[in-house]
């Protein structure tokens, strides 16, 4: 799967020689512009692996690189940069580092899903966008972002009480991003809430808030999902070996930094 386009040849690897003679021939400048070789060291053959194991990478193994995705993205409308084939190629043939020099641009996939409508080979490009950032994130390349922290906020909610109260999740959101829960479009909505609202819907909004309700009977399908979150996870954290990147940092520190962390 050989990659062709010239923008995809990072500049730091095209040298041009100024003043350069070859058999009495002058190829001085752009004739004389050069792709620097180099030894991939990093590879890593599980990398495929990695991203098919996360929701949405399941069938990147259908690519067969004919750019569907890439022309038909939003975002690479307005950014080249944004290559949704280019990425899954490097995922592909494990080439995790060149694929980590784009780690700030790959989460800005906008989910408009054009690219997987284009895709004659139903490999969901747009799921694995969302697969790789994930896999960005709990591989710990790139912080949690504020979506994904909003999904578990959410996600926490909903298994613990089966009910979603909206503004709890506000409050819990904004804690987990570190923004003042007295923000002045939340204060503005707020006025205009108490403003049109019965008084009895206002009143058990507040309770609901307060009390954290829980739909009836609802313990024998929290355990029951909790259970299969974790079984997921367990798998998740299996295939992207993250249980063992974690024995392996603890081993390289020293037992003096590590009782200094502890």
């Amino acid at each position: 799967m050989p990659i062709h386009e010239e923008h995809l040849i990072r500049p730091e690897n095209l040298k041009t020689h100024e003043d350069l003679v070859i058999d009495g021939i002058d190829v001085s400048g752009h004739w004389s512009t050069f792709i620097e070789s180099r030894v991939v060291t990093d590879y890593n053959e599980a990398l495929e692996e990695e991203i098919a194991a996360l929701p949405g990478g399941e069938f990147i193994h259908r690519c067969w690189q004919c750019g569907s995705c890439t022309n038909s993205c939003t975002v690479n409308a307005i950014n080249p940069d944004f290559n949704p084939r280019y990425w899954i190629y490097l995922i592909r043939v494990g080439m995790e580092s060149e694929l980590l020099r784009d780690k700030d641009i790959i989460w800005q996939c906008v989910s408009c899903n054009k690219c997987t409508y284009a895709c004659p080979r139903d490999v969901v490009p747009e799921g694995v966008m969302k697969a790789t950032a994930h896999w960005l994130e709990l591989k710990g390349h790139t912080p949690k972002s504020p979506s994904m922290l909003f999904d578990e906020e959410f996600s926490e909610q909903v298994i613990e009480t089966g009910k979603i109260e909206e503004g709890r999740i506000i409050r819990g959101f904004f804690k987990r991003t570190g923004q003042p829960l007295m923000q002045d479009w939340l204060v503005e909505m707020a006025k205009r809430l108490v403003a049109k609202l019965p008084v009895t819907l206002l009143v058990k909004m507040g309770l609901a808030s307060v009390l954290r309700p829980r739909t009836s009977g609802w313990s024998g399908a929290r355990d029951a999902i909790q259970e299969y979150v974790d079984e997921k996870q367990a798998e998740q954290r299996k295939a992207l070996r993250l249980d063992e990147l974690v024995e392996i940092a603890k081993q390289e520190v020293k037992p003096g930094q590590q009782a200094a962390a502890e």
